[in-house]
């Protein structure tokens, strides 16, 4: 007979799972059994640690909203994130490095046309003109592709972060579709480095560990060409202090962009311009193969994302 002691009890859970059909569903919960076994074993985990994380993943669920993932934020700044992409992503062929989608893709990306300001009730930011192409590794151009991005404003903040948001709607976010040559282009306002939200279980984990919550600027890029694995990165901009320290480890060296500061009278599609602006350029390269891109958090399955 079976004694569920510490000697025998890791293996009767892992046996109590033989019997499942789904023989990927089985690896999964018979290793989670063996890592999250070995880890009480190795710490010596105490009753009020164990009655703790309950108690703080608890809260995690609890201050999650059709517009909020504090689960994707704790496992973004655990690092998981990152290394989840990274074992889906290891031989990129030249594609565009991938990143982590982050817990503020949120609601409608509505297509837009080329050329829009996104950011159109921001007053305070500084300007920046965005141009892009999509091309397949070998620098065909692809047109027709859809590309949703978003980014915090200049205070740090997303729409959804807002508490007027579903009133006002989306902001700094928007799809735009590659035209033949696989370009498409947009105005906004320049992102800053911004502290992830330190209101909930998360973030009282950061400062609790004296880590900083700070990640650096960046615009977030989804592209989903059919026949191509759907890419979600960021662009980083060039010199930002945390670069080397993002909070959710999310930077990659391919991923940064010089962002140049021009006095121009005009912008590149001829927008007038009304004082200094920043030109973004970058270049999306997408590698063949296929998969489901995410929906936005708040959409409904069903719903067109």
């Amino acid at each position: 007979m079976t004694q569920f002691n510490e000697t025998e009890l890791t293996e009767a859970v892992v046996r109590s799972f033989d019997s499942t059909p789904n023989p990927r569903a089985k690896f999964l919960l018979q290793e989670l059994v063996k890592s999250l076994h070995d880890y009480v074993s190795k710490t010596g985990l105490t009753f009020e640690e164990w009655e703790y994380a309950i108690e703080f993943l608890t809260r995690t669920g609890q201050k999650c909203t059709d517009t909020r993932q504090e689960f994707i934020l704790l496992s973004d700044v655990l690092g998981v994130s990152m290394l989840v992409d990274a074992v889906n992503h290891r031989d990129r062929e030249g594609a565009t490095e991938t990143t982590v989608l982050g817990p503020f893709y949120v609601g409608e990306h509505k297509v837009t046309a080329h050329g829009t300001d996104i950011s159109p009730n921001n007053q305070t930011g500084e300007r920046m003109f965005v141009r892009s192409r999509v091309t397949d590794l070998k620098g065909k151009p692809l047109a027709n592709v859809p590309v949703d991005v978003w980014h915090a404003d200049d205070d740090g903040f997303y729409d959804s972060q807002k508490a007027n948001y579903d009133e006002v709607g989306a902001s700094a976010r928007a799809r735009f579709i590659t035209d033949d040559d696989g370009r498409f282009f947009f105005r906004t306002i320049l992102p800053c480095s911004y502290p992830i939200p330190t209101d909930g279980p998360v973030g009282e984990m950061i400062v609790q560990t004296r880590r900083h919550p700070m990640r650096p600027a960046h615009v977030h890029f989804l592209v989903n060409a059919k026949g191509y694995e759907p890419l979600i990165t960021h662009v980083f901009m060039d010199g930002d202090k945390y670069l080397d320290s993002d909070v959710v480890f999310g930077v990659k060296d391919d991923l940064v962009a010089k962002v140049e500061p021009r006095n121009d009278p005009t912008m590149p599609d001829g927008t007038k311009a009304n004082g200094q602006w920043h030109l973004m350029s970058y270049e999306f390269h997408l590698k063949p193969g296929g998969g489901m891109a995410p929906k936005p958090l708040g959409v409904k399955a069903g719903e067109p994302a």
